[in-house]
């Protein structure tokens, strides 16, 4: 090993190293041309290993899911191997050796030559451990390497990426007319992939043009789009010298300050002439009898960019290599169907929990999301980016929408009718328990109280609204898509499964914990348990279970006692003193959706099972039952 004189540090902007299972295995390292060396931002798995030597990997498979999933501005940087062998030279020589072949392949397929020799970061996760060692290798020598004892770990990750860099957007659909001798088949496969080239050599071509509009969230007003020509590009300059670039012009200014930057490809034939022109058909007829088949291809492209990368280096370094990825992604699936059922390819992002940077998935919407392809597809890219396999992250429903802005605390209700409030306790005040762990909903959920829609239920609707507000987490999380039943509908689907009376329907009788679970059975497919106390005063008893489901399973939960019932959202519990606090939505506010209103009423808010003034909060004379619905294993 040979040390340097200079101080080399890796910076790790992810929250964790993801280290799936334990058990050995490989991870690649990801990070940024735009970064400083040995950045790492996330990690995703190998999941493609050669059957001969499962800790080998399958470097044509590995490539292929990266260049659809990965976003250009970010680059395989490393790798990390998670074992037990104590042989630190050859852990090392594996781990630059397969960073640098993974990038060749990668860089070699969008560019036609190989990616240049980097300075590679590579690292070796003890499995008995847990501890990680790094080390880095200049300009992939994997006979050279240089121990790393200072790791940086940043404090404020979205920062440091998001103050540095923007997103840009092209979304092209294209419509491909293929011509196929009705007496020989098999050329159409010939004349799709010459079509398919065609169509990537265009995204080169000089006469076509990049229209550039740039928006930044805050601001309102129309931008003023850039045009970007062919004949400006610039293919030959290494990404990351061009980054390094001061700007010059003022088409580059505007892009300083966008969140993003939407890419728009334009066909210029005419170019500019001083003479007028008519349109010109070109007619080319078939020499022989041929049927027309028509492709459509829908590319959606998303990539990273620096703020000070030129605009003509991001559409040469960046657009035009992500179109002809995710052309050729496409390419490869629709292929071998050519002349059977095509499939409806369409790409989807998505930002994953944990994650500092979306990912692009092309799902083929031929096949229902709960079919077991589907299921399956989803399932590899769970265990390709340590996901867990009990929730749906990476459904269309969970897909980032690039045409509204983000980060609003408290949208417009999803499902059908007025407007509702969501997560209302976010920002409330703590709950006094000195010392406690709190344990919380995990995720949105919608607030249903009484009177809501112009809907009378006051005195008998509580326990319809817990059951609202509960379906609609499962919506709001993805696992359904139903909308949340009306009181209505509720008493139906109890007849339906014969807990109740026709006559049922339309009354105003009341409903309990068991009733709610025979409902997000029937609907939803959700099981839950119940737990029974004999009085209030037991409950406080229950708290450690309680905090467990939070943890766990993360949905509200339905209280009820008597003749009431409410929304628990967490639970503040000092397990050493056995102090303790419910957060409770109350279903029975009667007012208006002004969440000030509801916070300082207390309708929303931690509760002591005995307050400051002696007043019980769950009555010791009434036995209560709570509904903690289980999470589906799914994703």
């Amino acid at each position: 090993m040979d040390g340097g004189k200079e101080i080399t540090s890796v910076r790790i902007l992810c929250r964790k190293l993801i280290i799936t299972k334990s058990e050995p295995g490989l991870q690649w390292l990801i990070g940024s041309p735009f970064f400083p060396p040995f950045t790492i931002v996330s990690t995703f798995r190998c999941i493609h290993t050669l059957p001969s030597t499962p800790l080998s990997p399958d470097y044509t498979q590995e490539s292929d899911d990266f260049r659809a999933l990965l976003l250009k501005g970010f680059e395989v940087i490393g790798a990390l191997i998670v074992g037990n062998s104590y042989n630190f030279e050859q852990i090392a020589t594996e781990a630059v050796d397969a960073a640098s072949k993974l990038r060749k392949l990668i860089s070699g397929n969008i560019d036609g030559r190989d990616s240049e020799d980097r300075d590679l970061v590579g690292g070796f996760a003890d499995l008995s451990t847990g501890n990680v060692q790094f080390f880095v290798s200049r300009s992939g020598n994997s006979t050279r390497f240089e121990y790393i004892n200072d790791v940086i770990y940043e404090d404020q990750p979205e920062k440091y990426i998001w103050e540095r860099g923007c997103i840009l957007r092209c979304e092209l659909p294209i419509k491909l007319p293929i011509f196929c001798p009705v007496d020989s088949p098999n050329e159409a496969e010939d004349m799709y992939l010459r079509a398919t080239d065609a169509i990537a050599a265009r995204f080169r071509d000089p006469q076509v043009m990049y229209m550039m509009e740039t928006f930044n969230e805050p601001s309102t007003e129309v931008p003023c789009p850039v045009i970007v020509r062919g004949l400006e590009l610039d293919f030959h300059e290494d990404l990351r010298n061009a980054s390094l670039s001061s700007e010059t012009s003022e088409e580059d200014d505007a892009k300083t300050d966008a969140d993003k930057i939407q890419v728009s490809v334009l066909l210029n034939k005419s170019e500019r002439s001083p003479k007028s022109a008519a349109p010109i058909a070109e007619y080319l007829p078939a020499l022989k009898e041929a049927k027309l088949l028509v492709v459509d291809h829908k590319l959606d492209v998303l990539c990273y960019s620096a703020k000070n990368l030129s605009l003509k280096q991001a559409v040469s370094k960046l657009i035009i290599p992500g179109l002809v990825d995710q052309l050729c992604a496409m390419k490869n699936t629709i292929l071998p169907n050519l002349l059977r059922q095509l499939p409806l390819l369409h790409p989807y992002h998505f930002s994953p929990p944990g994650f500092l940077h979306p990912i692009t998935v092309v799902y083929e919407l031929s096949y229902g999301e709960t079919e077991m392809k589907q299921v399956e597809a989803r399932r590899s890219l769970h265990l390709r980016l340590g996901l867990p396999f009990d929730r749906p992250l990476l459904r269309v429903a969970n897909s980032i929408n690039l045409s509204l802005p983000k980060g609003s605390a408290r949208s417009k209700s999803i499902g059908k009718g007025s407007p509702l409030l969501k997560d209302v306790h976010l920002g409330i005040p703590s709950s006094g328990v000195s010392g406690g762990f709190v344990s919380m909903v995990q995720g949105s959920y919608e607030y249903y109280h009484y009177l809501q829609d112009g809907f009378d239920d006051s005195g008998w609707g509580c326990a319809y609204r817990s059951l609202q507000t509960i379906i609609s987490w499962f919506r709001l999380q993805h696992y359904t898509s139903i909308d949340v039943p009306s009181h209505r509908e509720i008493q139906q689907s109890l007849v339906e499964v014969g807990d109740k009376e026709p006559l049922f329907i339309g009354s105003r009788d009341w409903i309990g914990a068991i009733e709610l679970s025979f409902v997000l059975d029937k609907l939803l497919g959700v099981s839950c348990k119940v737990i029974n106390v004999r009085s209030g005063a037991e409950l406080p008893e229950k708290c450690r279970e309680l905090a467990l489901h939070f943890e766990n399973q993360g949905t509200p939960i339905m209280i009820g006692g008597g003749v009431l019932a409410y929304t628990l959202l967490g639970v503040d519990y000092n397990e050493a003193s056995g102090d303790c606090a419910f957060l409770i939505l109350d279903p029975h506010y009667t007012g208006s959706d002004d969440l000030k209103k509801i916070v300082n009423g207390g309708w929303c808010g931690w509760k002591k099972a005995v307050d400051s003034k002696g007043k019980h909060f769950f009555l010791h004379d009434k036995f209560y039952n709570l509904l903690l619905p289980q999470r589906p294993n799914m994703v």
